[in-house]
Order: structure tokens, then sequence, then C-alpha cells
């Protein structure tokens, strides 16, 4: 598929279909992630693949708040149709530990020195590259968050190490009709030239 092909059909899918997707594809989702860039290659991401229905189970199970197991929303059930989940995971301390090695010239892990958390950029780059392969392998895919309250719950069901954070999960398969209606069904685009300035604001 043409780049710019990818970039004008990627949109947030909240339902799929029972079609599996093949591991050959979620091996490229993975690979392509890991392309993404990473200040001083630092690389502090990890990527959980979740693609068997009991492990998916136990993710919904840990991230869904009690009130929405009574009552499911169009999104929540729309999405726990998806039969591939990946969390997004952002290590800070690899990249506090990467900055103090000699080749960088800090001398030490101060997290002020970041004027925003790189951390999570990364990790959000590398979930866009997941995002934009799925579309290129014919598939849809949804980045969400897990609710602060659940993410908790979520690292001990999964045994997510301390130093790891869930920076967000895309929830990967083939497309389907009756998922929640997103944003852009209700909201226009912003023109070009509202959001683009040349030269300074």
């Amino acid at each position: 598929m043409e780049f710019q092909d990818v970039v004008r059909k990627r949109r947030m899918h909240r339902r799929f279909t029972g079609e599996p997707v093949p591991a050959e594809a979620v091996d490229r989702i993975t690979r392509n992630a890991v392309r993404a860039p990473s200040a001083g290659f630092s690389q502090g991401w990890a990527f959980v693949v979740l693609d068997t229905p009991e492990d998916r189970d136990r993710f919904w199970t840990a991230s869904t708040p009690d009130d929405a197991e009574h009552d499911p929303s169009t999104w929540l059930d729309g999405m726990r149709t998806a039969p591939v989940i990946v969390l997004a995971l952002a290590s800070k301390a690899a990249y506090l530990r990467r900055y103090a090695e000699q080749d960088k010239g800090w001398t030490d892990q101060d997290e002020a020195r970041w004027p925003v958390p790189f951390w999570h950029i990364d990790v959000g780059m590398a979930s866009l590259l997941m995002l934009q392969t799925a579309v290129d392998e014919g598939l849809g895919a949804c980045f969400f968050g897990v609710p602060p309250e659940q993410v908790g719950s979520v690292r001990a069901e999964l045994g997510i190490p301390d130093e790891f954070e869930i920076t967000g999960v895309v929830a990967i398969g083939h497309p389907a009709d009756g998922g929640a209606k997103g944003s852009p069904t209700r909201r226009k685009r912003k023109p070009l030239d509202e959001v683009v300035r040349r030269g300074g604001w």
C-alpha cells in the first residue's frame, strides 16, 4: 500500500470481526514498532502481546471498572471483540540511565533535565507505527488508555515490572461495523492553515 494511502486510511476502529489475525501480521506490527525513534537510542519500551482468548479476558477483567461490568458501553462492548491486544510500556529509568552514560555528558539521573517525558513520547511513536502497519496489513486498530484506577490491577494480572508504565494499548483486528462512533464523526478536522504556522506563530 502506498504510504499516503496508509496515512489517509488510518482511523480508530472500535469493533472487530471474529476473523483471526495472522501471526505473521502481529510479528510485523511489533517489528515495525521497534523501528520508532527513541532519545539517545534508549529503547526504553516493551510490548505485551495478548492474542489468546484467555489472556484477552484477563486484560479486560483487570482493566474494566466494576460498574462497567454491569452496564457495558458500546465502546467497551465493541473493543472486547479485538482478537489481539498489545500493551505499549515505557521505562523512564531506561532513559535516565542512558543519559547518565559517558557519551551523553550527564553524570546523574535527574529527571528535571527532561523538558517532557520522552519515554512516553517515544512509545507513542512506536504505537503509531503499529497503527499504520495494521492498515498496511489490511487490518484495523485502536489506541486507548487504561483507566487510572485500573492500572494497578492490570499490572498485577500481567506481571508488569515496576520499571515500566503503561503508555497505552493497541487493539488490532479486522474492522467490523457497529462500534462506538469516534470524535471525528462529531468534529471537523481543523483546516491546515489554522494549525500550521511558517516562520513563527
